[in-house]
């Protein structure tokens, strides 16, 4: 097979929704923290929607990006949370994968913190092939070639031989 036609993990997306609640938005700073050893940065409302009672400029979450080999070693230990099982609609049109966790103490080596109480997380797995570079470089960016983009099928064979997922529809 051609090697420029094998998928990669391009980055691995953590994310923890906590609302306007700041307490929530402590303890999920610190379980990113503990999960992954590297330091989660708050994410910002940037509308106003007064019947949430959100402004802009208001932290309601934290997320992190984990690239290369720190991605492919967390998505197996989040894999693991799972049972390696994975519905049809966690993947998308464009190869890209996503599934929530419920609980973070499904995670392998995590015991559970009773000043963090119970929290989930989102994760999102970005693919990508060689060459992707032509969309996002400065000089002379092209658009990608048809054959260059991951399908969800693509994506698919990818997380079954390299991980051992299991597909459910």
């Amino acid at each position: 097979m051609n090697k420029m036609r094998i998928p990669r993990i391009e980055k691995l997306t953590l994310n923890i929704g906590a609302g306007k609640d700041p307490n929530k938005l402590e303890k999920a700073l610190v379980l990113m923290k503990n999960l992954t050893g590297v330091d989660p940065y708050k994410t910002i409302t940037q509308k106003r929607i007064p019947s949430w009672g959100l402004r802009p400029g208001l932290p309601v979450g934290c997320k992190l990006t984990l690239r290369k080999e720190a991605a492919v070693d967390m998505l197996k230990r989040l894999l693991v949370a799972k049972d390696k099982k994975l519905t049809i609609s966690s993947f998308d049109a464009n190869g890209n994968i996503s599934f929530g966790i419920h609980e973070y103490i499904d995670i392998p080596d995590l015991k559970y913190d009773p000043k963090i109480g119970v929290i989930g997380l989102q994760v999102c797995v970005t693919l990508e092939r060689p060459g992707h570079r032509i969309k996002r470089r400065r000089l002379l960016s092209k658009k990608l070639p048809k054959k260059q983009v991951i399908t969800r099928d693509d994506a698919i064979g990818f997380m079954k031989d390299n991980f051992g997922v299991e597909v459910q529809s």
